[in-house]
């Protein structure tokens, strides 16, 4: 049952780090943006956006850290109550869908700010990005 426990708890955090690159937080930097060429309304939409889904985003982020905090809790104890662990681990994920789920709607509004342009050059600029990620557009 723990080894299933580990399983679960891995594939968990692989799937999170298979969230697509776009997810990453390009309006808070400069040259990003800048590169992005965005009208003043544009720029206006996204702080407002942003700002919209800040407190939220702040809250979801806190569950995870706490459903971190409770599942390593549970495999530190001696014995390792099975219930209990799976139980923290089901909170762990359900607090990861919800975060991933916020950054994806969040990134979708920006994304419908953006011009088919700008969407190209933000996802050539986006940090370690795949050169095989990009197709023919």
């Amino acid at each position: 049952m723990l080894r299933s426990l580990v399983l679960a708890l891995v594939l968990s955090a692989s799937l999170l780090a298979q969230m697509p690159n776009s997810l990453y937080p390009w309006w808070s930097n400069k040259p990003v943006v800048k590169q992005l060429d965005l009208t003043p309304a544009q720029v206006r939409d996204i702080r407002a956006a942003v700002a919209e889904a800040q407190p939220h985003l702040l809250e979801v982020r806190a569950k995870v850290l706490r459903a971190e905090q409770n599942l390593e809790d549970q495999f530190n104890n001696d014995p390792v109550d099975q219930g209990k662990a799976n139980q923290a681990l089901e909170q762990l994920i359900t607090a990861r869908i919800d975060l991933t789920r916020s950054l994806t709607e969040l990134s979708l509004k920006l994304r419908v700010l953006l011009t088919a342009q700008q969407w190209r050059e933000l996802q050539r600029l986006r940090p370690n990005r795949n050169p095989n990620d990009l197709q023919a557009h």
